[in-house]
């Protein structure tokens, strides 16, 4: 299957990995090629992720990766945007986990009038993916990328799924579903959309890689971007997101080419600061659902609607909706009030639907366990 010359370069390169040398993106592009079509050992394949991880990724190695998933596993999609498309899911492999509020403060943008092109996946670092929790209020996650377009279009919100063969053929789910450590697959993967985003807020689990995700968006051909990493009070641990657990470290950039690095805390915004206790992810995908539902509604759980206004107000400042983000979390605050947000969800889990109305069945039956019958009824 494979040639002893073959394994012996593949071998030098993470030997020079695990020495600390960087690699060229030609050198990148190579090493994930062989991966993704499987053409090396599970045993180098590994070796390679886990010694590049521990190095610390260069931005032409991670833009190397990026290009090996779009040329060879990733189903593109071929029509043009004359809107800003926005990205907003994140890296993982945070060191706290969370309620999904990338997904919710995706809606609310939504709800709000941004493009979102969502690109996620399955819990392997986290408790409850991106997938997981929207399948379970009634998204088809098995969309192929045609009808997750049609989504975009037409509610302004779709999610690609990627660890399934309908978004990413090849590779990507056989080699995710083997490994439980965060990896460049879980950067360069998370960028690599089928609808190639133009704008994003991007979360990342360090303030270390911040300026490295910026150089790779750039080079990848994103125009506007902010990327974050959220801090807790002790400054100990942190979350990709905009935290109001204490302080964010943000980077932005423009399209004109400027950039502005700066630290945010939740009192400069308007939010009071939260325990983690009350963001923290449960484990439980049923009680992770109706609380993620119960925020879209208003109800309960103030401290994470906070956190989803935020994140929610980044996503419109970044699209010029709104001029800073104190202003873009009172906007989203009000359409969560006004139930703007819990009709955009409906909206959504009825245009990303599958055939069988399994997904609209599963949130209806959600609703009702939630005891939310009365405040999803004037919408379906």
């Amino acid at each position: 299957m494979w040639t002893e010359k073959a394994l012996k370069v593949f071998g030098y390169n993470i030997q020079k990995v695990i020495d600390g040398e960087d690699l060229t993106k030609q050198e990148s592009y190579e090493m994930f090629r062989q991966i993704l079509m499987n053409l090396q050992p599970d045993l180098q394949q590994g070796a390679f992720l886990a010694a590049l991880r521990a190095k610390g990724e260069a931005p032409q190695e991670i833009a190397g990766a990026w290009q090996a998933i779009v040329d060879i596993d990733t189903n593109t999609v071929t029509e043009e945007f004359d809107y800003p498309l926005v990205e907003n899911s994140g890296t993982g492999m945070d060191q706290m986990k969370t309620f999904n509020i990338s997904s919710a403060a995706a809606i609310v943008a939504a709800a709000a009038g941004v493009k979102l092109g969502r690109h996620g996946a399955r819990a392997l670092t986290s408790k409850c993916g991106t997938v997981d929790l929207l399948e379970s209020v009634g998204i088809d996650v098995e969309s192929g990328v045609t009808k997750v377009v049609r989504s975009i279009e037409k509610v302004g919100i779709g999610l690609f799924n990627g660890m399934s063969s309908r978004v990413h053929p090849r590779s990507l789910a056989r080699i995710l579903s083997q490994i439980r450590f965060g990896s460049t697959l879980n950067i360069a993967a998370s960028l690599a959309s089928p609808c190639r985003p133009t704008h994003a807020l991007r979360g990342v689990y360090s303030a270390n890689v911040i300026s490295t995700i910026c150089e790779v968006m750039k080079e990848i051909g994103y125009e506007r971007a902010m990327i974050v990493h959220g801090f807790d009070a002790n400054e100990e641990k942190g979350i990709d997101e905009l935290s109001t657990m204490g302080k964010t470290v943000v980077h932005e950039f423009f399209s004109d080419g400027t950039e502005d690095t700066y630290d945010i805390a939740p009192e400069d915004v308007g939010l009071k600061r939260a325990d983690y206790a009350s963001i923290a992810a449960t484990g439980d995908i049923l009680t992770e659902s109706i609380r993620f539902l119960k925020v879209i509604c208003g109800i309960d759980y103030p401290e994470c609607i906070d956190i989803t206004c935020y994140n929610a107000g980044a996503i419109l400042y970044i699209v010029d909706i709104v001029r800073d983000i104190r202003s873009g979390i009172e906007i989203s605050r009000k359409i969560i009030e006004s139930g703007r947000a819990k009709e955009k969800l409906l909206e959504w889990v009825s245009e990303q639907a599958d055939t069988a109305g399994n997904g609209r069945r599963r949130f209806l039956n959600l609703i009702k366990e939630a005891n939310l019958e009365s405040e999803v009824a004037p919408f379906i």
